[in-house]
């Protein structure tokens, strides 16, 4: 979506519900090549443009131990989306379809979600590959790619 109030043929906005806050604390800012959502990619991509993730204090410390991996979970906040579409169509195809059933970054929560390519780390910047959002956009939380089902 380039104009961000722009609503497509089929899509659907709802009035949404006043704002309440749901406890997130930002715990650092993502700096990646992108100024706005025209030029964002539409999904990340593992070999993309080198992308730091800065991480405020006092959670650095809770980076030991991340450079043990290869590939990272990002959650972030996609702070200039709307949030009122339940049915979108995606530029791409222009097939409706449901909000849950998209990557769009517009939702009633805009909580990001990216598997990155780790490439180190150094004090409280982290360099990674393969995120999808503009430059600026805070961050709730980073997770080691691994879970039980996992080969």
């Amino acid at each position: 979506m380039t104009d961000i109030n722009e609503i497509r043929m089929g899509e659907v906005a709802v009035a949404s519900p006043q704002a309440r806050d749901a406890g997130l604390e930002f715990i650092g800012r993502i700096h990646t090549p992108w100024k706005t959502r025209a030029e964002t990619p539409r999904q990340g991509r593992l070999d993309g443009p080198l992308c730091r993730i800065e991480m405020f204090e006092p959670w650095v410390a809770g980076l030991k131990g991340l450079e043990t991996f290869e590939t990272i979970q990002v959650l972030y906040w996609l702070h200039q989306s709307r949030r009122d579409l339940v049915t979108q169509s995606p530029r791409s195809n222009g097939v409706t379809a449901g909000t849950f059933a998209l990557r769009s970054p517009v939702r009633p929560n805009p909580i990001g979600l990216s598997a990155v390519t780790l490439l180190g780390i150094a004090g409280n910047i982290v360099s990674v590959r393969g995120l999808d959002c503009l430059d600026g956009t805070p961050l709730i939380d980073l997770k080691p790619d691994r879970c039980a089902h996992s080969p």
